[in-house]
């Protein structure tokens, strides 16, 4: 979609929740009272409820309209209808936030409210389950949070909180809590679900269950197994396993004790940047596919290559089957427990401890061009290309129309195992309510507790493969002496096209302790909230770079080109990672009703992220071990102020906000290898609002962010520059409408133009994503569901890597876009 005209989506939508409560009060004969049990007003619908509590990185009980906090909650219905496959997908219907899904169901780059993804994943944010977090930090090269988390059924609700008290009540998480808050069994029942796609292949079972077993104990349990190719052509099965997810609840006098179980095994395919054309100008460039690949759906996954030989960090062969995609294993118990000890003292004990681990495999495009030109840039002048395997393997290419359209790529695996990235949590809080005259306050001291571990072997290898989205093959080069350069479409053991950056090892662990205190008081109609916490991180362990060697990887008794320079871990040469870092965050808070149904509120805040593994290869760290202040900890200070207006059909919150960032960081996707060193600048206005009229109910956001780097220390020339993929306009909306047995809905996503990359170059044009929805009600326990997730097969770049600058001569570039078209039917019965 045209820039302008996505403005003008964004504009309407803006426009349309401004004058929701507008047109509610011309109907409104009174409105309605707050109350923190309302339930929906008969239509079988409830709208964006300011009055639910917040449970999130919030200081006291308090509902949306009575806190001081800007906070979005998603209920397990909206979660179904939207489409989402993924942790990330379920965030895109989060104004302030921009969720950049386009990878598969994990490795998503998150953005709040203009702080920068400078490097991929959700630096500014944490992902928590029942409070607690996924992994301590939330940028970890391949192994981000949404990575080991699979919503299913078990999923009750999702709670985002952005900015403000989440400096305060978790660590590492300046931008945002994003919280899914599973069921606990209270009410009896539960649901079981098949899917299957219609064009595509994956098959997907969803269970889960709960009841009280007394009149103190209750339990739910629930998961899922799957199987398919997934919503790809890979050709072969990527998607394979399951979860289970358990919790047992039993109350005591004051308080109540939980025990908690999560099981995870699960592979799902990890698409990454493909050949794509893009021409025209920087400004105004027209995106398409190339001939024999389409963008939506094509992958350098194929069955025709499905195993990768490589030597990992100890220096044993590995060999790695593409199909495993992301490859996330859990196996975590928690526990929670409530005391009342008296005289208004309450004590809230939780932790978890997760053994996670796993892989990252995907494929790659480093560099696509005509097939004559790449042989000869890997084989010299003269150089031709063979088959190396498919239906062809052994006989010569046609250089003029490989693939139907003459053209070749360097497609560097993306292979990273993890080993470790253990996890270990402990939160602690000891809250006292007072009974003053001037009204409620509420004490609250807190100790958290982490011990993150990070253990990677990355063995990254690179080949010569045809381009083409379906079925494509490996491709050996040959020089002009009849001499091979390649072996079996393998052109290095190593990642030369990266400068062999990206064999490497590390063992890192970092500790977190943080003692934190929070006051709130309500004195009539005001609330005021105030908190301060301390983190103090150790970060201990060593990480090795590689040298390269001449080694006889496969075995054979002869070294081929490729195994004349191998690239292997240099364990004798490791660098020590020894650190201790300690830094002060704030959040001060104030909310004031204006009436029972409008609130006014504001908040100031400065939180902090230390940096963990981005600091390593990339010269963050000293010789030994240490890191400089401004380096290993990075700050946001933020600024925020609304207001909320809720009536009985309709609810409106706005929320206007300043903030600036520090941040130090590494590219590791890209040839240059390049560091970050930059501040920003950014501030905005977001708006959520709801409409909820007998079988009619509307849900929606849009968010207008001016976002700059302020400052940068190593390329100066980027200052005044838009950060790397930040749109000015994201917006949401949902609309879904009741006829009889039938539902109707839609979820519609947009974004606004932004720049692939710094300095601003070549632009990312904006597009609007539309999934939609059928549903039949059989009966009250039973349902089918038709669902098309980018119904009008939209293409949507989320990133530009081979030339963000500019466009290329020949039109050729490397890009990432939305997934295209995907329908799905499902069924569902309540148990």
């Amino acid at each position: 979609m045209k820039t302008d005209a996505v403005r003008k989506h964004a504009l309407a939508v803006a426009v349309l929740l401004a004058l929701l409560p507008v047109a509610a009060m011309a109907q409104d004969d009174a409105p309605s009272r707050p109350d923190a049990s309302r339930q929906d007003d008969g239509t079988g619908k409830k709208a964006v409820n300011l009055d639910q509590m917040v449970v999130t990185a919030s200081p006291a009980a308090l509902t949306k309209m009575g806190s001081s906090i800007s906070v979005s909650t998603l209920e397990a219905d909206q979660l179904t209808d939207s489409g989402a496959l993924g942790a990330a997908d379920i965030l895109r219907d989060v104004p302030g936030i921009r969720a950049e899904s386009s990878g598969g169901e994990g490795n998503a780059n998150i953005s709040v409210r203009g702080l920068p993804v400078a490097s991929g994943g959700a630096k500014f944010a944490q992902f928590q389950v029942d409070g607690m977090p996924v992994l301590e930090f939330g940028d970890i090269a391949f192994a981000t949070p949404d990575t080991f988390l699979r919503p299913d059924f078990n999923i009750d609700h999702v709670e985002v909180v952005r900015g403000g008290s989440s400096s305060v009540f978790a660590s590492n998480a300046p931008g945002a809590v994003l919280n899914f808050i599973t069921k606990t069994g209270q009410d009896r029942g539960g649901n079981i679900g098949l899917t299957t796609g219609l064009n595509y292949d994956s098959k997907r079972l969803d269970f889960d269950y709960g009841q009280p077993v007394s009149d103190s104990t209750r339990f739910h349990v629930g998961g899922f197994l799957r199987d398919g190719e997934g919503p790809k052509t890979a050709g072969f099965t990527t998607q394979r396993g399951g979860q289970l997810m358990g919790n047992l609840t039993h109350d005591i006098d004051g308080g109540y004790l939980r025990a908690s179980v999560q099981l995870l095994d699960d592979r799902a395919p990890a698409y990454l940047p493909v050949p794509v054309s893009i021409t025209g100008s920087n400004s105004n460039p027209h995106v398409s596919s190339l001939p024999g690949f389409d963008l939506h759906n094509g992958t350098q996954l194929t069955p025709y290559w499905q195993r990768d030989l490589a030597i990992d960090a100890s220096g044993n062969r590995r060999v790695t089957d593409l199909g495993d995609g992301y490859h996330s294993k859990v196996q975590a118990f928690g526990g929670e427990g409530q005391f009342t000890l008296g005289e208004g003292w309450t004590l809230h004990e939780q932790f978890r401890i997760a053994s996670n681990s796993g892989s990252f495999t995907g494929p790659y495009s480093a560099e696509v061009n005509t097939a004559a030109a790449l042989a000869e840039e890997v084989g010299g002048p003269g150089a031709t290309l063979r088959y190396a395997n498919g239906p062809m393997a052994g006989q010569a290419v046609d250089a003029s129309s490989v693939g139907g359209n003459g053209l070749a790529q360097r497609t560097l695996l993306f292979n990273v195992s993890l080993p470790s990235m253990d996890n270990t949590t402990n939160d602690l809080k000891l809250k006292r309510d007072f009974d003053l005259a001037s009204g409620p306050m509420t004490l609250l001291l807190g100790y958290y507790h982490s011990r993150q571990d990070i253990q990677q072997d990355w063995h990254w290898n690179q080949y010569v493969q045809s381009v083409q989205g379906k079925d494509a093959v490996l491709l050996d080069v040959i020089d002009a002496n009849g001499v091979p350069v390649t072996e079996g479409g393998l052109e290095a053991y190593g990642q030369p096209i990266f400068g062999n950056c990206c064999t490497r090892s590390y063992d890192a662990n970092y500790t977190m302790d943080s003692p934190y205190v929070s006051l709130s008081w309500q004195p009539g109609s005001w609330q005021f909230d105030a908190g301060v916490r301390y983190d103090h991180m150790k970060a201990r362990g060593s990480y090795a770079a590689a040298s390269g060697t001449t080694l006889d990887v496969n075995g054979d008794g002869a070294i081929s080109v490729p195994e004349q320079n191998v690239q292997v871990v240099n364990n004798a040469n490791a660098q020590p990672v020894n650190y201790d870092k300690h830094h002060l965050e704030y959040s001060f808070g104030a909310n004031y009703l204006l009436s029972t149904d409008v609130a006014l509120f504001a908040r100031a805040s400065r939180g902090a992220r230390f940096n963990a593994d981005r600091l390593l290869f990339g010269g963050g760290l000293l010789a030994d071990g240490t890191a400089p202040d401004g380096v290993a900890i990075n700050t946001v200070k933020q600024y925020e102020g609304g207001v909320k207006w809720s009536t009985r059909h309709t609810s409106l919150f706005v929320t206007g906000f300043y903030a600036t960032t520090q941040e130090q960081n590494q590219d590791v996707t890209s040839p240059t290898q390049f560091l970050i060193s930059r501040n920003y600048k950014s501030h905005g206005v977001e708006v959520e609002g709801s409409l909820d009229y007998g079988d009619f109910s509307m849900r929606g956001g849009v968010t207008w962010t001016h976002s700059r780097i302020t400052k940068d220390a190593i390329t100066p020339a980027n200052v005044g520059d838009v950060p790397q993929r930040q749109a000015d306009w994201v917006y949401q909306l949902s609309p879904s409408y009741r006829i009889g047995d039938f539902d109707l809905g839609a979820t519609v996503l947009g974004t606004s133009k932004s720049y692939a990359g710094n300095p601003n170059g070549l632009v990312m044009p904006g597009y609007t994503q539309v999934n939609a929805f059928v549903r039949y009600n059989v009966s009250d326990r039973s349902a089918v569901t038709l669902q098309a997730d980018n119904l009008f097969n939209a293409t949507g770049l989320t990133e530009i890597d081979q030339s963000p600058g500019t466009v290329t001569a020949s039109g050729l570039n490397t890009a990432r876009s939305i997934l295209g078209r995907t329908v799905f039917a499902s069924w569902r019965y309540r148990l």
